[in-house]
């Protein structure tokens, strides 16, 4: 498909690899054996109340989520890259499979994380086979995240929970969910996706950031007028911490923005938050769950905010001065997820990538597997393969 960033047009044109390489045929195995794995724990887990999708481990056991989630696209988006890699009509009818349980979410306004859930599983699905249905459903998704644009405001509303707390609030998680849009513009010819996106991207960039670059994951704004109320934290240590997964989502975001407008302030703003989680990273690459946790180094780390951040990074280095560095860095994440934060074989019920950390400070999904983790991983493994 014309209308999307294809992983296979991430070449060689930005000269060689130098650094360690990986053996991406093994890490591919390894992922298509451990999630066969999967396959099976999922057919054996309790499926009550239309729990279709596997997300983390819970005391050990596999837990399922319903399709509205905001982590349910990422294993059908696994099963397509395992499909890319392998060509393997086996994960075709597997990645089809799962990605039908989402079908009626195209239709959900209640979440702003409609890129997530259709455009990691239906997204990939139509890159991959050009699917008319699939298009038709992207588009609808894309419509209903629209609704949740306030004009006024300039941005897309996050959360419509702790209505006590924040009034109009916006998390950096949400610069992820603006791909689709984009694409909807694409496949539409209709503008308003694009707009939508664009404005959204640009109060981002104005009110997220600190003058080190680093992100606030909250922002609440008044939807009158754009106005900001508070800066916060929901996920992050404190309020002025630095969250490991929010600044990996605004480095992946601002580099997506920059591929799909080519405005060079999105790309200065990728390559200082990516200059930003460079200069904070331990020896083995992979983050702690947040910079600023004083608790370091005797506090969890976060695979999932160094895979989000080495594809980042390898799409970041298509673009930037900085090619060589940012290739580089990628790679050192990934050599080091795959050689250290790997699952042992068989075990995680057939989850790729260990330790990642989802909500700290509620003690939630901390120093476990989780499926975003794996979705960026493969991800990234794709994105260095195409680079070779």
């Amino acid at each position: 498909m014309k209308y999307f960033l294809s992983l296979a047009l991430i070449s060689c044109a930005i000269g060689s690899v130098s650094a360690q390489k990986i053996n991406v045929k093994k890490q591919f195995a390894f992922a298509e054996s451990q999630t066969n794995l999967m396959l099976e724990e999922i057919k054996e887990a309790d499926a009550r109340k239309g729990q279709v999708m596997p997300r983390t481990l819970e005391d050990g056991k596999l837990k399922l989520v319903v399709s509205k989630d905001w982590t349910s696209g990422f294993f059908p988006g696994e099963l397509w890259y395992l499909y890319e890699y392998t060509r393997d009509a086996k994960w075709l009818d597997l990645a089809r499979k799962f990605t039908g349980k989402l079908q009626k979410e195209q239709f959900n306004t209640g979440t702003h994380d409609l890129g997530f859930i259709m455009f990691c599983s239906y997204g990939n699905g139509l890159r991959l086979t050009g699917d008319q249905a699939y298009k038709d459903i992207v588009i609808q998704s894309s419509k209903s995240l629209s609704k949740r644009f306030s004009p006024s405001a300039g941005v897309i509303r996050s959360w419509d929970h702790n209505r006590d707390k924040w009034l109009y609030p916006v998390i950096i998680d949400n610069m992820m969910n603006l791909e689709m849009l984009f694409a909807a513009t694409k496949l539409t010819g209709d503008s308003s996706f694009y707009k939508i996106a664009v404005t959204h991207a640009d109060n981002t960039l104005k009110n997220h950031f600190r003058p080190d670059y680093s992100t606030y994951h909250v922002i609440d704004y008044h939807e009158a007028d754009g106005t900001v109320r508070k800066k916060n934290t929901h996920q992050g240590y404190n309020d002025e911490s630095a969250w490991a997964r929010g600044q990996a989502w605004a480095l992946y975001g601002y580099t997506l923005c920059f591929r799909e407008t080519k405005n060079a302030v999105y790309l200065n703003q990728a390559e200082k938050v990516a200059d930003f989680i460079l200069s904070q990273l331990p020896k083995d690459m992979v983050p702690y769950w947040d910079y600023n946790d004083p608790g370091i180094p005797g506090v969890s780390r976060d695979a999932s905010a160094a895979a989000i951040a080495a594809s980042a990074l390898f799409e970041l280095s298509l673009y930037s001065k900085n090619a060589k560095g940012y290739k580089k860095a990628a790679r050192k994440m990934l050599k080091s997820l795959s050689a250290k934060y790997a699952s042992e074989p068989g075990t995680n019920r057939g989850f790729i990538l260990d330790h990642s950390t989802g909500h700290k400070p509620k003690n939630s999904e901390v120093d476990v597997p989780i499926n975003y983790a794996d979705y960026y991983y493969l991800e990234a493994l794709l994105r260095y393969k195409n680079m070779k």
